[in-house]
């Protein structure tokens, strides 16, 4: 039987350490936390672990929108993109998850990606009437 990579990683306390040291950093990120000025971190934090509990290969328990639902209003390009994944490729290694299961981690999290960056900005779509499309430079 293959372990998921959920298991191999250590679980559930493995996420979440990675992901409090993650949000760390993009909160403490001069463009990044642009993006998350008006978001509850503690409702974040909690998503993102289930989220990503669930594509490691974890028990589903993900009640949110998938990535680009959640991020259509989100001017979020490749370059963006990049330094957020180099933020949580950090966050990954810090937090001491051997070489293999941070490979499929990064892998999982890029595979994602492809479907919340945009090419310009008129790919994005509001959410909602009164909120606006987030670009940050």
């Amino acid at each position: 039987m293959r372990t998921s990579t959920f298991d191999q990683i250590g679980g559930r306390p493995v996420v979440e350490a990675v992901h409090k040291r993650f949000y760390d950093k993009v909160f403490a990120h001069p463009w990044l936390r642009q993006f998350f000025q008006q978001v509850d971190r503690d409702r974040l934090e909690s998503q993102q672990n289930d989220f990503m509990t669930a594509a490691l290969g974890g028990p589903d328990r993900y009640a949110g929108m998938m990535p680009r639902h959640a991020h259509r209003h989100m001017y979020i390009t490749q370059e963006l993109f990049d330094t957020r994944h180099e933020l949580l490729r950090q966050a990954i290694v810090e937090t001491g998850v051997q070489r293999d299961g941070a490979i499929r981690w990064l892998r999982i999290d890029a595979a994602f990606g492809r479907s919340m960056v945009k090419r310009s900005r008129d790919e994005c779509v509001q959410r909602y009437p009164s909120e606006p499309i987030l670009d940050f430079r």
